[in-house]
Protein backbone atom coordinates (compact mmCIF):
# COMPACT_ATOMS: atom_id res chain seq x y z
CA UNK A 1 0.00 0.00 0.00
CA UNK A 2 1.34 3.43 -0.89
CA UNK A 3 1.55 5.87 2.01
CA UNK A 4 0.33 9.47 1.94
CA UNK A 5 3.97 10.57 2.18
CA UNK A 6 4.91 8.53 -0.89
CA UNK A 7 1.95 9.95 -2.83
CA UNK A 8 2.95 13.52 -1.94
CA UNK A 9 6.53 12.82 -2.94
CA UNK A 10 5.52 11.30 -6.28
CA UNK A 11 3.30 14.28 -7.03
CA UNK A 12 6.12 16.68 -6.19
CA UNK A 13 8.52 14.82 -8.47
CA UNK A 14 6.06 14.71 -11.39
CA UNK A 15 5.32 18.42 -11.18
CA UNK A 16 9.01 19.16 -10.83
CA UNK A 17 10.41 17.21 -13.76
CA UNK A 18 7.78 17.48 -16.50
CA UNK A 19 8.21 20.26 -19.02
CA UNK A 20 10.87 21.46 -21.48
CA UNK A 21 14.06 19.50 -22.03
CA UNK A 22 17.50 20.25 -20.59
CA UNK A 23 20.78 18.55 -21.56
CA UNK A 24 21.42 15.88 -18.87
CA UNK A 25 25.17 16.35 -19.37
CA UNK A 26 24.78 19.78 -17.77
CA UNK A 27 23.76 18.26 -14.42
CA UNK A 28 25.87 16.66 -11.70
CA UNK A 29 24.35 13.62 -10.00
CA UNK A 30 23.89 12.98 -6.25
CA UNK A 31 25.72 16.02 -4.91
CA UNK A 32 24.70 18.82 -2.55
CA UNK A 33 23.31 22.01 -4.11
CA UNK A 34 25.35 25.22 -4.31
CA UNK A 35 23.20 26.92 -1.75
CA UNK A 36 24.49 30.49 -2.31
CA UNK A 37 24.54 30.17 -6.10
CA UNK A 38 23.97 33.46 -7.96
CA UNK A 39 20.84 33.74 -10.08
CA UNK A 40 18.66 31.45 -7.97
CA UNK A 41 15.12 32.73 -7.42
CA UNK A 42 12.50 30.54 -5.73
CA UNK A 43 13.76 27.74 -3.48
CA UNK A 44 11.10 25.06 -2.92
CA UNK A 45 11.56 23.16 0.33
CA UNK A 46 9.63 20.18 1.70
CA UNK A 47 10.19 17.87 4.66
CA UNK A 48 8.31 14.56 4.84
CA UNK A 49 7.98 11.97 7.58
CA UNK A 50 8.26 8.58 5.87
CA UNK A 51 7.65 6.78 9.20
CA UNK A 52 10.59 4.34 9.04
CA UNK A 53 13.95 3.73 7.34
CA UNK A 54 12.60 1.34 4.71
CA UNK A 55 9.99 3.81 3.50
CA UNK A 56 12.45 6.69 3.79
CA UNK A 57 14.85 4.99 1.40
CA UNK A 58 12.02 3.93 -0.92
CA UNK A 59 10.77 7.53 -1.15
CA UNK A 60 14.25 8.88 -1.92
CA UNK A 61 15.15 6.18 -4.43
CA UNK A 62 11.81 6.54 -6.20
CA UNK A 63 12.17 10.31 -6.35
CA UNK A 64 15.72 10.08 -7.70
CA UNK A 65 14.75 7.57 -10.39
CA UNK A 66 11.80 9.69 -11.50
CA UNK A 67 13.94 12.81 -11.61
CA UNK A 68 16.62 11.13 -13.71
CA UNK A 69 14.19 9.53 -16.14
CA UNK A 70 11.87 12.42 -16.94
CA UNK A 71 12.46 15.51 -19.11
CA UNK A 72 13.87 18.36 -17.03
CA UNK A 73 12.09 21.72 -17.09
CA UNK A 74 13.55 25.02 -18.16
CA UNK A 75 14.66 27.04 -15.16
CA UNK A 76 15.56 24.11 -12.88
CA UNK A 77 18.88 24.74 -11.15
CA UNK A 78 18.86 21.78 -8.76
CA UNK A 79 16.55 19.21 -7.21
CA UNK A 80 18.04 17.22 -4.35
CA UNK A 81 16.60 14.79 -1.80
CA UNK A 82 18.36 13.97 1.48
CA UNK A 83 17.85 11.32 4.15
CA UNK A 84 17.29 12.35 7.75
CA UNK A 85 19.66 10.79 10.27
CA UNK A 86 16.55 9.97 12.31
CA UNK A 87 15.86 7.18 9.80
CA UNK A 88 12.47 8.51 8.71
CA UNK A 89 12.57 12.12 7.47
CA UNK A 90 13.13 13.19 3.84
CA UNK A 91 14.21 16.67 2.75
CA UNK A 92 13.41 17.90 -0.74
CA UNK A 93 15.09 21.10 -1.92
CA UNK A 94 14.66 22.56 -5.40
CA UNK A 95 16.36 25.71 -6.71
CA UNK A 96 14.89 27.59 -9.67
CA UNK A 97 16.03 30.46 -11.83
CA UNK A 98 14.44 33.82 -11.23
CA UNK A 99 11.38 34.11 -13.46
CA UNK A 100 10.87 30.36 -13.88
CA UNK A 101 7.16 29.71 -14.33
CA UNK A 102 4.77 26.81 -14.29
CA UNK A 103 6.59 23.90 -12.63
CA UNK A 104 7.54 25.73 -9.40
CA UNK A 105 3.95 26.88 -8.89
CA UNK A 106 2.57 23.38 -9.52
CA UNK A 107 5.06 21.90 -7.06
CA UNK A 108 3.78 24.31 -4.42
CA UNK A 109 0.10 23.74 -5.15
CA UNK A 110 0.16 19.96 -5.69
CA UNK A 111 3.29 18.67 -3.97
CA UNK A 112 3.19 20.55 -0.68
CA UNK A 113 6.47 22.45 -1.15
CA UNK A 114 6.87 25.82 0.56
CA UNK A 115 8.51 28.59 -1.53
CA UNK A 116 11.44 30.43 0.02
CA UNK A 117 14.02 33.02 -1.01
CA UNK A 118 17.65 32.97 0.03
CA UNK A 119 18.37 35.93 2.32
CA UNK A 120 21.73 35.95 4.18
CA UNK A 121 24.48 33.62 5.39
CA UNK A 122 27.08 33.01 8.04
CA UNK A 123 29.97 32.36 5.69
CA UNK A 124 32.90 29.94 6.04
CA UNK A 125 36.18 31.17 7.49
CA UNK A 126 38.99 30.23 5.13
CA UNK A 127 38.80 27.30 2.73
CA UNK A 128 35.69 25.30 3.74
CA UNK A 129 35.77 21.50 3.96
CA UNK A 130 33.27 19.37 2.10
CA UNK A 131 30.01 19.16 4.10
CA UNK A 132 29.29 15.74 5.55
CA UNK A 133 25.98 16.66 7.17
CA UNK A 134 23.23 19.20 6.50
CA UNK A 135 21.33 20.59 9.48
CA UNK A 136 18.01 22.31 8.87
CA UNK A 137 16.83 24.74 11.56
CA UNK A 138 13.28 26.05 11.25
CA UNK A 139 11.43 28.99 12.79
CA UNK A 140 7.84 30.17 12.61
CA UNK A 141 7.55 33.94 12.21
CA UNK A 142 4.67 36.39 12.20
CA UNK A 143 5.83 38.18 9.05
CA UNK A 144 8.76 39.45 7.02
CA UNK A 145 9.78 41.99 9.64
CA UNK A 146 10.15 39.36 12.36
CA UNK A 147 11.92 36.99 9.97
CA UNK A 148 14.46 39.62 8.89
CA UNK A 149 15.00 40.76 12.47
CA UNK A 150 15.83 37.19 13.48
CA UNK A 151 18.25 36.55 10.63
CA UNK A 152 19.89 39.99 10.69
CA UNK A 153 20.45 39.72 14.44
CA UNK A 154 22.04 36.27 14.22
CA UNK A 155 24.28 37.22 11.30
CA UNK A 156 25.36 40.49 12.92
CA UNK A 157 26.01 38.73 16.23
CA UNK A 158 28.53 36.45 14.48
CA UNK A 159 29.98 39.21 12.26
CA UNK A 160 28.73 37.30 9.24
CA UNK A 161 31.02 34.31 9.83
CA UNK A 162 30.25 30.76 10.91
CA UNK A 163 31.71 30.45 14.44
CA UNK A 164 34.87 28.37 14.64
CA UNK A 165 34.81 27.14 11.03
CA UNK A 166 38.36 26.63 9.76
CA UNK A 167 39.67 28.91 12.52
CA UNK A 168 43.32 27.85 12.98
CA UNK A 169 43.61 29.61 16.33
CA UNK A 170 41.28 27.17 18.07
CA UNK A 171 39.63 23.80 17.61
CA UNK A 172 37.15 24.07 14.71
CA UNK A 173 33.53 23.60 15.71
CA UNK A 174 32.69 21.57 12.62
CA UNK A 175 30.28 24.23 11.41
CA UNK A 176 30.92 25.33 7.82
CA UNK A 177 28.14 27.80 6.96
CA UNK A 178 24.57 28.76 7.83
CA UNK A 179 22.31 29.89 4.99
CA UNK A 180 19.05 31.56 5.91
CA UNK A 181 15.98 31.48 3.68
CA UNK A 182 12.72 33.34 4.32
CA UNK A 183 9.44 31.98 3.00
CA UNK A 184 7.70 34.14 0.43
CA UNK A 185 4.79 34.73 2.80
CA UNK A 186 7.10 35.66 5.70
CA UNK A 187 5.83 32.92 8.02
CA UNK A 188 8.94 30.70 8.11
CA UNK A 189 12.71 30.99 8.34
CA UNK A 190 14.70 27.99 7.12
CA UNK A 191 18.41 27.70 7.91
CA UNK A 192 20.29 25.28 5.62
CA UNK A 193 23.44 24.77 7.69
CA UNK A 194 26.51 22.85 6.47
CA UNK A 195 28.58 20.78 8.93
CA UNK A 196 31.52 18.41 8.73
CA UNK A 197 29.51 15.62 10.37
CA UNK A 198 26.59 14.88 12.68
CA UNK A 199 28.76 14.52 15.79
CA UNK A 200 30.23 18.01 15.32
CA UNK A 201 26.77 19.55 15.29
CA UNK A 202 25.73 17.60 18.38
CA UNK A 203 28.76 18.93 20.28
CA UNK A 204 27.65 22.50 19.55
CA UNK A 205 24.04 21.69 20.51
CA UNK A 206 25.32 20.36 23.85
CA UNK A 207 27.38 23.50 24.55
CA UNK A 208 26.79 26.90 22.94
CA UNK A 209 23.21 26.21 21.82
CA UNK A 210 21.90 25.34 25.26
CA UNK A 211 19.14 27.36 26.94
CA UNK A 212 20.60 30.44 28.58
CA UNK A 213 23.38 30.85 26.03
CA UNK A 214 23.80 33.99 23.96
CA UNK A 215 22.26 32.55 20.80
CA UNK A 216 19.19 31.16 22.51
CA UNK A 217 18.71 34.33 24.56
CA UNK A 218 18.71 36.40 21.39
CA UNK A 219 16.24 34.10 19.61
CA UNK A 220 13.90 34.26 22.60
CA UNK A 221 14.11 38.07 22.61
CA UNK A 222 12.87 38.53 19.03
CA UNK A 223 9.10 39.17 18.99
CA UNK A 224 7.06 37.04 16.62
CA UNK A 225 9.56 34.17 16.41
CA UNK A 226 8.91 30.56 17.47
CA UNK A 227 11.71 27.97 17.11
CA UNK A 228 10.54 24.74 15.43
CA UNK A 229 13.64 22.64 16.05
CA UNK A 230 16.25 21.10 13.79
CA UNK A 231 16.85 17.95 11.74
CA UNK A 232 20.04 16.47 10.31
CA UNK A 233 20.43 15.04 6.80
CA UNK A 234 22.98 13.07 4.77
CA UNK A 235 23.31 11.19 1.46
CA UNK A 236 22.09 13.60 -1.26
CA UNK A 237 20.29 12.16 -4.29
CA UNK A 238 19.29 14.23 -7.29
CA UNK A 239 20.58 16.65 -9.92
CA UNK A 240 22.53 19.92 -9.70
CA UNK A 241 23.22 22.03 -12.77
CA UNK A 242 26.91 22.39 -13.58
Amino acid sequence: MTSETENQQATHVRTTVTGGFQDPARFRVDVLPEIRRPGVGPVLISEWDAEDTVRQQAVIEGAARALGAAPLPDGLVSQVFLAGTDGRTVLGLGQWEEGAAGAPLRAVEEGGARPYRYYRSLLPQGEPPEPGCIVTVRFKTTGHEAARQLVDGLVDMMNGLQPGAADRSRTPSGGISSNFHISEDGTRVFNYSEWTDEAAHQRVVDTSLQQGGAVMRFIESVPGVTPLGFKRYVAPRGLVRR
